[in-house]
């Protein structure tokens, strides 16, 4: 099993809560076929191996990003013009997203820093 084949699999597994507070809702891009569709393009694109990596972890998905995407830090403008990943969304651009693909352009860009690094969002 791949490292892609187990970030999926995990993605795909996951269930919200039933019983939250009124004011709180669940944003899991994982539940719409679409984002599930391009996050399984992502992670087969780099992470179709068994390396180890580095696990960065960050914080709340972004609306404009990685909970439209699918993908943490990663929003439509970057995953078609940074990871070349073709997407029918909206290409509006996040903050976060802009400033992790400064990193991983500095580092070498996605190729190179996706097979060194898995990133994730905790909320």
């Amino acid at each position: 099993m791949t490292v892609a084949d187990k970030i999926i699999q995990f993605c795909e597994s996951l269930v919200s809560p039933e019983k939250l507070p009124k004011d709180v809702q669940v944003m899991n891009p994982y539940q719409d076929g679409l984002a599930r569709q391009f996050a399984a393009s992502f992670y087969n694109k780099y992470y179709n191996d068994t390396n180890e990596r580095i696990v960065l972890f960050g914080i709340n998905p972004g609306r404009f990003g990685g909970g439209i995407t699918g993908v943490p830090f990663t929003d439509p403008l970057r995953l078609e013009e940074n990871c070349g990943i073709a997407n029918p969304f909206d290409k509006k651009q996040e903050l976060s997203s802009r400033f992790i693909y400064d990193i991983v352009e500095a580092y070498g860009g996605p190729e190179a820093f996706y097979s060194k690094f898995y990133i994730s969002a905790i909320s």
